[in-house]
Formats: structure tokens, C-alpha cells, sequence
């Protein structure tokens, strides 16, 4: 920047010197008639000429390097702090608006950075240094700049904050027209099976005729706000004309004088006018760097503590002491858990339909830090330890299993980044999925597509298995993987579950209780308390919420294989 800085500077001098040429040529060189002056004089002004030239090379390719690398800087900031942000971030969010910030916004302010950083010390030297020539060479004419400036100025600010105002409304109907793009594609399947694309085309063309009306009304002021800077600056123009020749007749001011203060004067009203533009132009920024700001300064909700520690390999010990969460005050969702999981313990968590299952779940891992009282892994409050050494020991595996949209290989290995071939394809026979990866086109290096679309939900469920193996976890999260699956896919997937739980404690998330009887214990939560904690066995003799919630199942169950032999 600064290399790109002194060229400018030195590009502007040059510029401010060539009015000064034409005033020579006028007053003393044409006067004279002295062909040896003019020649040396035309060879001066191709010397400058091509001095400028090439500080303006240097300029500009400086200043564009700078801005490509602060908007990649920008991005890159802007990404790091969306990895970063906790869940309940993105619970607020769209990803189709977060999108539009890294790309859209990102994009308008690095033509602020590119273009308007050089103009503003171009024009302020071009300005400044008109200026005080043209004092020199008659004050008096200067009266008529005095005049000129606070209302082209004026006329700046105001079209200016028209144009913010404007534009900031187009950036966020912009980021709606992209959630609409980003829901569709993720969703196409459902949109596809609905037969929903005549409906998904007419919301995008909707958004598309706002931010047209909205385009419409910002290029009216935007193209309205040229034509009347130039008015103001040509009008400025015959004013000096008018004045001007009148100090020639008056013999207070030559011609060739006159020739050069009608530049530097052009130059002055350019300058003004740029500034005007760039003021505007800023103002147009301003909506997207807000945009931007506003998730950069947002803060993570879990964050390491500054004294955290590395959370040393555990024995699997986990205890929840008093633990109460709540999303909302008004809407708690744990009230006083009190649980110890023995190291290598299988333990169950059941219960109806927002019992807060999936919340307990979460918080082991931190993506959500208890209300009150603490959870610990072999003695050591979590909050203590750094999220990463904690999520390092545990390994999730979802029941909605979500597979990035590279090869196979790349999706395994994702659950250590530097393990070698043999402990690849032992991950992946150990999950009961090295056959049927060998017998896909490209074998490990196939692309599975967005989400692992071209796998089956069988396949995809072995792969996150053999993804979790991978990452050999102390701690165990289970999402019941297998609810969603046929009876050979589940077969093969619960073989593959069944050796990743060995040796580990293991937390499973139960939606069918006839496949989770093997645990040695259950947990059955109810509105967000601990009612019961026994075996398969106790529980039902209890005849209690799981024996209800069990039986109540197995009816539904025994109605369906009812209905279906009916049908066959």
C-alpha cells in the first residue's frame, strides 16, 4: 500500500504540472515563436505523460493486489468466526443469508477497497494541489470555488445516504433471494416429490422482482446524481469563463494564465465530484460491511475458559450433577439430572417425544453448556477443558448422517485426517462397508455427492461408522442409527454399531425400544426429568412410564406386521 501510495502521489504531481505546460505554451512560447522552446516543451510533456503512466501502472496494480488480499483476508476472518460461533447461532440463521454475506458483501466491499482507496489520495492531491496554483494565478476567481463546493458537497451527503439506505435494502434482498436458491437445492428431492417447482420458481421470481423495483430505484439515484455534478461543475466551468475573461480584459490575468486555471479548475470540480461519488459509494458499502461486522463481532455462547486446560485421555466415566438447561427462561427443558455412566457402560436415554433426549445428548459434547450444575468425564468439569481435546475423545454417530460431497476416502478419513490405507479399509471393514465401497465405479475414490446423495441410507450409515471408528473416541454418541433402515441394511448396520461399542461408554438415543434391550441400562427421561434408571427387565416389572412406552410400542408394531400379512 504504501508503494502503491507513492506512486499515486507521484502520477498526481505530474498531473498538476501539465496546465502549467499549456500556460507556457500560450503566454511566452507562442508569443515568441520560438520552435526550439515548443519542441523542447512537447518533449517535457511526453516525458511526463510517460513518467505518469507508469506510476499509474504501479499504482494500480499495488492498490489491487492490497484489495484482493484484504477481501480474501475478509472471507477467510468471516468464515473462521462462522466455524466458530456456536449452534444456537445457526438456530437464527439461514445458510442461504450467511452465504450472501461471504460472497455478495464480501464482493462490494472489495471494490471499495480496489477503487476508492486510490481516488481518495489522487483527488485529495489533485484537489489540494489545484487549489493552492490557482490562488497563486488569481485569487480572485477562487471566489467562485468557495461557492461551488459546500453545494456539490451537500448534494453528496444527501444522495449519498439515499444510496446507503437503498442499497442496504437490496444486499438483504439479495441474501433472501439466495436462502431461496440454497432451501431448494438442499431440498430438491422433497421439492421434486411434491412436484413443487412451478411454486419454488415463482418464490425466487418474486424475490427477484424486489430487488429489480429496489435496483430500479438505486440506479434512479445513482444516474440522476451524475448528471447534476456535471451541471454544477460545467455551469462552474462558464462561470470561470465569464469571470475569467473578464480579468483578460482587464489585464489582471493572460490568457495562457486563463487556459490553466480553466483546467485546474476542471480538475478542482472532478475532484469535488469524485469525492461526492466516493462518499456515496461508501455509503453504498456501509450496508454490507455491517453485514459482514455483525458476524465477525459476534461472540461464541461456549468459548473456552481462559485458564482451560487439555483434557487428558479418560477412562469414560461420566457424571451429570444437578444438571438443568433451558433454551428459553420461559421454556426450561432439563430440570435437576442426576446421572453417573460407568466407563465402558452402554446406557439407553428413552422417553416420549420432547423429553429432552436430544438436548442431554448435546450438551456431553458442549455444543450447549448446562443452565445449571455441571457434567464431568472422570472427575473433570468439561467446562474446564479446551472443546477441542473434549470433542476428541467423543464420537457422534447422527441418525440423519451427513456426509460431505467428496469421494468415500475423503468421508472416512475425516475422522482422522493423517491415517494410513491399512487403517482406512480396517475402519471400513470393521463397519461392515469395505464390500460394497470395492464394488462401487471408482471403489474408495467414488464422489458420493451432496450429502452422500448416490449412497443408500445403509451405505451412508456405515461410512459415518466407519468414520467413527477412525477416530477410535473413548465416548460413544449414538443417535439410534437403524430406526430409518430395512431389515438387511439394519442388520449390517447394527453389526458394524456393535463393534465400534465395544470397550466404550456409549450414550444411545433410543426411537425404537425393542433394539435397545442388550444396554445395561436405561434412562427413561419424562418432561424433562430423570423418572427411571434400571435395566430392560426392572423397568418393564415397574410397570411404569417405559413399560407403557414399551408396550405401547410393540402394539403399534404388532398392528403393522398385522396389516401387511393382511395385505400379501
Amino acid at each position: 500500500m504504501t508503494i502503491a501510495s507513492l506512486a499515486l502521489v507521484m502520477a498526481t504531481l505530474l498531473g498538476l504540472v501539465f496546465p502549467l505546460a499549456i500556460q507556457r505554451v500560450l503566454d511566452t512560447v507562442l508569443d515568441s515563436g520560438n520552435v526550439e522552446d515548443l519542441n523542447r516543451l512537447t518533449y517535457a510533456l511526453v516525458g511526463i505523460f510517460a513518467g505518469q503512466a507508469f506510476f499509474r501502472f504501479i499504482q494500480g496494480y499495488n492498490v489491487t493486489l492490497v484489495g484482493e488480499r484484504l477481501s480474501i483476508d475478509l472471507r477467510l476472518q468471516l468464515f473462521r468466526r462462522m466455524t466458530e460461533l456456536s449452534l444456537d447461532f445457526y438456530t437464527t440463521r439461514r445458510v442461504g443469508e450467511l452465504l450472501s454475506r461471504l460472497s455478495a458483501d464480501a464482493g462490494t466491499l472489495r471494490t471499495v477497497l480496489t477503487g476508492n482507496v486510490s481516488t481518495v489520495i489522487s483527488q485529495s492531491l489533485t484537489l489540494v494541489g489545484s487549489l493552492a496554483i490557482m490562488t497563486i494565478i488569481n485569487w480572485r476567481l477562487m471566489g467562485f470555488i468557495v461557492v461551488i463546493t459546500p453545494i456539490m458537497v451537500g448534494l453528496g451527503v444527501v444522495f449519498g445516504q439515499w444510496m446507503r439506505r437503498t442499497s442496504t435494502e437490496q444486499q438483504d434482498a439479495l441474501a433472501q433471494s439466495t436462502v431461496v436458491v440454497e432451501e431448494t437445492i438442499s431440498g430438491i428431492r422433497v421439492v421434486k416429490s411434491f412436484v413443487r417447482e412451478p411454486y419454488e420458481i415463482g418464490r425466487y421470481e418474486e424475490r427477484n422482482a424486489h430487488i429489480f423495483q429496489i435496483a430500479t430505484r438505486l440506479t434512479r439515484i445513482r444516474e440522476s446524481f451524475g448528471p447534476i455534478m456535471a451541471f454544477l461543475g460545467f455551469s462552474s466551468l462558464a462561470a470561470f469563463l465569464w469571470f475569467g475573461g473578464r480579468e483578460v480584459i482587464a489585464g489582471r490575468l493572460t490568457g495562457g494564465e486563463l487556459a490553466a486555471f480553466m483546467i485546474y479548475g476542471a480538475g478542482v470540480g472532478g475532484s469535488i465530484g469524485s469525492f461526492a461519488g466516493l462518499y456515496a459509494s461508501i455509503q453504498e458499502a456501509i450496508g454490507a460491511t455491517k453485514r459482514i461486522f455483525e458476524v465477525i463481532d459476534t461472540q461464541p455462547t461456549i468459548a473456552d475458559a481462559p485458564d482451560a486446560t487439555t483434557l487428558p485421555p479418560i477412562n469414560g466415566q461420566i457424571d451429570f450433577q444437578d444438571v438443568s438447561f433451558e433454551y428459553d427462561a420461559r421454556v426450561p427443558v432439563l430440570h435437576d439430572i442426576n446421572l453417573t455412566i460407568q466407563p465402558g457402560e452402554a446406557l439407553a436415554l428413552v422417553g416420549p417425544s420432547g423429553a429432552g433426549k436430544t438436548t442431554l445428548f448435546n450438551l456431553i459434547p458442549r455444543f450447549y453448556d448446562p443452565t445449571e450444575g455441571r457434567i464431568c468425564f472422570d472427575g473433570v468439569d468439561i467446562r474446564t477443558v479446551t472443546q477441542a481435546s473434549l470433542r476428541e475423545q467423543i464420537g457422534i454417530v447422527p441418525q440423519d448422517t451427513q456426509l460431505f460431497g467428496g469421494s468415500v476416502r475423503e468421508n472416512i478419513l475425516y475422522g482422522r485426517l493423517d491415517a494410513s490405507e491399512d487403517d482406512l479399509i480396517a475402519a471400513a471393514e470393521a463397519a461392515n462397508a469395505h464390500e460394497f465401497i470395492t464394488e462401487l465405479p471408482d471403489g474408495y475414490d467414488t464422489i458420493v455427492g451432496e450429502r452422500g446423495i448416490k449412497l443408500s441410507g445403509g451405505q451412508r450409515q456405515r461410512v459415518a461408522i466407519a468414520r467413527a471408528i477412525l477416530k477410535d473416541p473413548r465416548l460413544l454418541l449414538l443417535d439410534e442409527a437403524t430406526s430409518s433402515l430395512d431389515s438387511e441394511s439394519e442388520g449390517l448396520v447394527q453389526e458394524a454399531l456393535d463393534r465400534l461399542m465395544k470397550g466404550r461408554t456409549t450414550l444411545i438415543i433410543a426411537h425404537r425400544l425393542s433394539t435397545i434391550k442388550a444396554v445395561d441400562r436405561i434412562a427413561v427421561l419424562d418432561k424433562g426429568h430423570l423418572v427411571e434408571l434400571d435395566t430392560h427387565e426392572e423397568l418393564m416389572a415397574m410397570e411404569d412410564v417405559y413399560s407403557r412406552l414399551y408396550n405401547m410400542q410393540f402394539r403399534e408394531t404388532e398392528t403393522q406386521v398385522l396389516e401387511a400379512s393382511e395385505l400379501t
